[in-house]
């Protein structure tokens, strides 16, 4: 019987935010928690821009060694920074029920119109592309680091605004006094989700993780990984993917923009909310619309 469980976790303020959200999950259910914080690659370049790292999991390799070297038994996680290939021997059993999965600008000025030519900071290729694509006379500077530091480098700064995740700054509790949420930008792949590592072969902690996952969104979640895992994308890629329930529908909404913002690609349709094949029925509609030629031309 497990009656105690270390939990890993990066040292950001919205990371360990996730971990006691994990935790008390756990002590509902009588079990005792240790919140062990690691330090990511992720975290230790704040300079660099994602889409440069040139390599997936900068955010969950340090927790993934910790890992299957035992020094923590599970591992908490925004999923849209795990890598769609985890580790070998680890796995995802929980997710927990979804937040807010949009992006919103925070904007300097209440004045500002976004039909100026603006600078807008973000690190995000996804978002980089999709903001270009919809205005084409913009600059995108890279922003990285936790919430605080981008916001407080957003104020520091010559900038117009900056592009956050609404679910980051909704868990603590930030509420900018200008900003708008870009509904019309298509979310990445567990935008807004929390996610669990652990080990494959710890099976008794498994059956507790899985007790405590939202179903709904594990099987969304799901759908929009196995949609990037088919694109061969990941969160340094122009790719979008968002599924949600609705009602005996499954809503997904998938595009791809190339490189420069000029040209994007969107879908959405409905399917069947127990269709477990959505995500390559969606991925065949973005290719015959002509995502294969954007999509080879980023893999070029």
């Amino acid at each position: 019987m497990i009656t105690k469980i270390r939990i890993g976790t990066r040292d950001s303020e919205l990371a360990i935010w996730q971990a006691n959200y994990a935790k008390k999950k756990l002590l509902s259910l009588g079990i005792s928690c240790q919140i062990i914080k690691l330090k990511s690659e992720g975290d230790l370049n704040q300079i660099t821009p994602l889409y440069d790292f040139g390599v997936s999991g900068v955010f969950t390799k340090t927790l993934d060694q910790a890992l299957l070297n035992n020094k923590v038994d599970i591992a908490v996680h925004s999923l849209k920074d795990v890598p769609i290939n985890l580790a070998k021997g680890l796995e995802i059993n929980c997710i927990f029920e979804r937040a807010d999965p949009y992006d919103i600008v925070i904007l300097k000025n209440e004045n500002i119109d976004l039909s100026d030519p603006l600078t807008i900071a973000t690190s995000s290729i996804r978002r980089k592309t999709q903001w270009l694509n919809k205005y084409p006379n913009h600059k995108i500077v890279p922003l990285r680091g936790n919430i605080g530091t981008r916001i407080n480098k957003l104020n520091k700064n010559n900038w117009d605004g900056a592009i956050f995740a609404k679910a980051g700054l909704d868990r603590l509790s930030i509420k900018p006094k200008k900003y708008s949420v870009l509904n019309w930008m298509i979310p990445s792949a567990a935008q807004g989700a929390v996610a669990i590592a652990s080990k494959k072969d710890n099976l008794d902690l498994n059956k507790i993780l899985n007790s405590i996952s939202c179903k709904k969104t594990f099987h969304c979640v799901q759908q929009e990984r196995n949609f990037l895992k088919i694109m061969d994308g990941g969160c340094s890629s122009p790719i979008s993917s968002f599924a949600k329930m609705n009602g005996k529908n499954l809503t997904f909404e998938v595009g791809i923009t190339c490189l420069e913002g000029k040209k994007s690609i969107r879908i959405k349709e409905d399917f069947d909310h127990n269709d477990s094949k959505a995500y390559l029925k969606i991925y065949k509609l973005l290719m015959k619309k002509g995502g294969d030629k954007i999509l080879y031309q980023i893999k070029k």
